[in-house]
């Protein structure tokens, strides 16, 4: 699979040529609609995101150790929806929405695709939803932004026959966004702090905790409509004590590197194409993530 995310990468780039005599001098969306930036008045933003994490690797054997486990395959679809509602461009709201399809003991990663249900190793469906709001602060500092959502849960259970869905508590999510751009406009750093409280059910395997997600996005622009990236997040989750009956009391971490690149395909299309590996951590899975997005701004 990691061969073909390459290639795929390799292919679009000389597809594009990205030579610089062709390009217009005019900022395309995809260097300056960073998630750090507000829409305006009217405007919309609608993305349509895919990540498919697969692991045959995880560190919970003995003592902590690596080992061996059959393939599991867990498939995340969302789409997020934003507008602008203010003239000072400082407030967008929004809806965020999710489905998911995972399979497990040893099933091909495609498999998620078949969405067949098949008792003790698929399970799929719509998982959650959020209203969402996005909003500047700072009015001096036009590149930093708080993204906050409430996610609702659809699942009732979590895990049945074996197989985990989604959780089934309620998620109190804050996103702080910043995005600094060098002289010359041809590199870009992005910082992201994702925050999520999740709470409400008691039976929930993260009830009561908190996970910080950390992440850093160096992109370089070869053109005005590409750009290739690198990244690096870090995941923590934090526990404040299990339910009455000592449960979901526990932590975990796990470090992330990764890449892709991005594609201004129209004036208000974009595609993007990521692909990370957990690389080390406490209590998680070692996988890899194939994503593939696209935007439509408008």
């Amino acid at each position: 699979m990691k061969k073909i995310s390459i290639l795929m990468i390799a292919l679009l780039v000389s597809l594009i040529g990205f030579s610089q005599e062709d390009e217009d001098t005019q900022r395309s969306v995809i260097q300056e609609f960073t998630p750090s930036i507000l829409l305006k008045k009217g405007q919309w933003d609608i993305k349509w995101f895919n990540n498919l994490y697969t692991e045959t690797k995880d560190l919970f054997g003995p003592n902590g150790d690596e080992q061996d486990i059959p393939r599991n395959t867990f498939f995340t679809s969302t789409v997020d929806i934003f507008t602008g509602i203010s003239d000072s461009r400082r407030v967008n709201i929004g809806l965020l929405l999710e489905f998911r399809s995972n399979v497990i003991g040893g099933r091909d990663a495609l498999d998620v695709f078949s969405f067949d249900g098949e008792a003790g190793t698929a399970r799929s469906g719509f998982t959650s939803f959020a209203p969402a709001i996005k909003f500047n602060p700072f009015k001096n500092i036009g590149n930093f932004t708080i993204q906050t959502a409430f996610h609702i849960p659809l699942v009732d259970n979590e895990t049945e026959q074996g197989v985990f869905l989604d959780q089934s508590g309620f998620i109190f999510q804050n996103r702080f966004f910043y995005d600094y751009s060098f002289a010359g406009g041809d590199w870009q750093l992005f910082t992201e702090l994702n925050t999520e409280y999740n709470f409400g059910d008691q039976d929930s395997f993260a009830y009561n905790s908190l996970r910080l997600t950390p992440g850093v996005f160096l992109s370089y622009f070869p053109s005005s409509k590409f750009t290739i990236l690198a990244l690096v997040q870090h995941l923590q989750l934090i526990s404040f004590g299990g339910n009455d009956q000592g449960f979901n009391d526990f932590s975990q971490d796990a470090t992330i590197l990764g890449g892709g690149a991005k594609y201004q395909l129209t004036d208000e299309l974009n595609i993007e194409f990521l692909y990370s590996n957990f690389v080390r951590g406490n209590d998680t899975g070692l996988g890899q993530t194939f994503n593939i997005g696209l935007r439509a701004l408008f």
